[in-house]
């Protein structure tokens, strides 16, 4: 390659970089400023005087009430199968622990076997959590 065609081919990259960056904050910098628009109560701007300008601010790290409120399944179906303990779990806005104690249980559908590591079927048989895919 001769040297023009390294430093078009080094022009071109860093236009594609520029470009993307651009694009990616045309796009995402109203999605940032604009995802907490709840303000969990903590003031993420600031107004700088009478001239509109406004300054962004750290969020706070304080989860909104609704992130991960859990919400019970009661479809009769679902709640047919389901243990006394689940239920009162569930009916006091607690996240069931499934009913055995948190036991970890493998899923054995023929389906799912068949793409599964040796390693997995290993850990799982011994009663693991699998680490491998």
């Amino acid at each position: 390659m001769t040297t023009k065609q390294k430093v078009l081919t080094l022009a071109g990259f860093a236009g594609t970089v520029i470009a993307g960056g651009v694009i990616g904050a045309t796009l995402a910098g109203p999605l940032a400023a604009s995802a907490n628009g709840g303000n969990n109560g903590s003031a993420n701007t600031a107004s700088a005087g009478s001239g509109g300008a406004t300054q962004l601010t750290a969020a706070s790290a304080a989860p909104s009430a609704s992130a991960g409120t859990f919400k019970s399944n009661e479809n009769a179906t679902h709640e047919s199968g389901e243990s006394a303990t689940v239920e009162a779990q569930e009916n006091s806005g607690q996240r069931p622990s499934g009913g055995n104690g948190g036991a970890f249980t493998p899923n054995e559908n023929a389906t799912h076997e068949q793409g599964e590591s040796a390693a997995r079927e290993a850990q799982e048989n011994s009663g693991q959590r699998p680490t491998v895919p």
